[in-house]
């Protein structure tokens, strides 16, 4: 399979004339959105165990009483 490439392999990287290199900063920038989701598996796990202790905490609701009093 690497001998499909050998004719492409030693050619110059291209640089456009028009758009000038985007800096390291900006580069970085473009990717911080997914950076965001990083804290979410801890906040999930975080909330189970709060659901998990709210339930030990009152062990006579039964799973209907709490269908019902969502709605």
């Amino acid at each position: 399979m690497t001998d499909s490439y050998e004719d492409i392999i030693h050619l110059p990287h291209h640089t456009s004339s028009k758009h000038p290199r985007m800096s390291r900063r900006d580069r970085a920038a473009q990717f911080a959105p997914f950076a965001a989701l990083t804290g979410r598996p801890s906040s999930l796990e975080a909330l189970k165990n709060q659901a998990a202790e709210s339930d030990s905490l009152h062990p006579t609701s039964s799973t209907s009483d709490k269908a019902t009093s969502v709605q």
